[in-house]
């Protein structure tokens, strides 16, 4: 048998996951408490997320935010993300999330309020595992109501301490 993954889009891949773990989370939340279970979840999804980063840098052979930058189109298949370019560089990548399927696919489950921890959380820790000189600096999601995700990759120098 292969270990080779399935070319699955990553937004079918997330509703097929979001089906499996919404009954769960709510399942567990009504046993344990909302709050210990969301936080629970989010330090799985993070640990995830952050694993995710480094298998990614390690199956491209580097870790610039040029190569990094260069995985966008994975995030986007299938329309799953249109976002405008504000700036991409070997410093900097910078884009606005202007449609994410993934937040009308949660609310079309009804698991809006999981839709941030199952999937928002990800970035930071995806992008800290692929490689600590990147920094994401978010402040708003569609997610959470917002007009538009704000993203803000920035390159950071080692010994450089990350911005507020």
């Amino acid at each position: 048998m292969s270990d080779e993954k399935p070319d699955v889009p990553l937004l079918q891949r997330r509703e097929i996951e979001a089906r499996i773990v919404g009954p769960l989370v709510r399942a567990f939340a009504d046993a344990f408490g909302r709050e210990e279970t969301v936080e629970v979840l989010r330090g799985v999804i993070v640990d995830l997320a952050r694993q995710g980063g480094e298998d990614l840098a390690r199956s491209l052979g580097e870790s610039s935010l040029e190569a990094f930058a260069a995985t966008l189109g994975r995030w986007q298949e299938g329309g799953a993300l249109e976002i405008d370019l504000l700036e991409r560089s070997p410093e900097r990548l910078s884009f606005n999330v202007v449609r994410c399927r993934y937040a009308e696919m949660y609310r079309r489950l009804g698991l809006e309020d999981l839709g941030s921890t199952l999937s928002c959380a990800r970035d930071f820790a995806l992008a800290e595992g692929f490689s600590p000189e990147i920094e994401l600096e978010r402040t708003q999601t569609l997610m959470q109501g917002a007009p538009f995700c704000d993203f803000r990759f920035r390159r950071v120098e080692k010994g450089e301490e990350p911005a507020d």
